[in-house]
């Protein structure tokens, strides 16, 4: 059994521990580390995501699109150690931790039910970001947790989660607090990101692009 450390609002521990069913069962608020996967997108000028698609047999939210790596803080460890080893155990990630930029903390609640019981989360993360350019086939999935992992557009996954067209069990407050975090690190790294409108994806961004440069050319198409 998987015992976890219960917090305050404030993520302070509460001096309570309990087994991790019953604290999805009473809606308990426990520690969470969540990293995001980024990666520069130099022809874009933008930046994407990973998101990790939940096995089928997980006991929540089972097919879902999720944050790229993310578990429970067990009793007696921290947020950082924690997010290292999820890591390394669900991508195949080895990393330090000077290589996770520290974003901001999260208090998310949310309550679903699954299998024929409500499952209760309320969680208290601490939000980080790690820059990475391996591709899906250079990583190695947990099977008993991810069934696999997607590169996506930030904006366009924000738009997605807005829009609530894909499935997944990201909290969107989270997301849209991250869109921001992104476009703060990649301006602090000297590779500022595009602003583009977040109702548009890069499809139509490139459509409207190359009938700028034709109108530009004049170029005649006949319709």
């Amino acid at each position: 059994m998987e015992y976890i450390d219960l917090r305050n609002e404030d993520g302070s521990l509460t001096g309570e521990v309990k087994e991790r069913s019953l604290i999805h069962r009473d809606g308990d608020l426990h520690g969470t580390s969540h990293v995001w996967l980024i990666r520069y997108q130099e022809d874009m000028h933008s930046a994407e995501v990973l998101l990790q698609k939940r096995s089928k047999n997980k006991d929540s939210f089972p097919g879902s699109y999720d944050i790229s790596s993310a578990g429970h803080i067990p009793a007696g460890v921290d947020f950082i150690d924690s997010a290292l080893r999820e890591l390394e155990e669900e991508l195949g990630i080895k990393a330090k931790a000077e290589d996770l930029h520290y974003g901001f903390t999260h208090i998310g609640y949310h309550e679903e039910e699954f299998y024929g019981k409500l499952f209760k989360n309320h969680e208290y993360s601490k939000v980080y970001l790690y820059e990475c350019n391996l591709s899906p086939e250079e990583m190695r999935l947990q099977d008993e947790e991810v069934e696999s992992v997607l590169w996506i557009d930030y904006r366009e996954c924000l738009e997605h989660i807005r829009k609530d067209d894909l499935k997944h069990c990201i909290f969107k407050d989270e997301f849209e607090r991250l869109a921001l975090e992104i476009e703060t690190y990649f301006a602090g790294t000297g590779r500022p990101l595009w602003k583009k409108e977040l109702t548009e994806t890069w499809a139509e961004d490139a459509q409207n692009e190359l009938e700028d440069w034709i109108e530009e050319q004049g170029i005649y198409i006949r319709q």
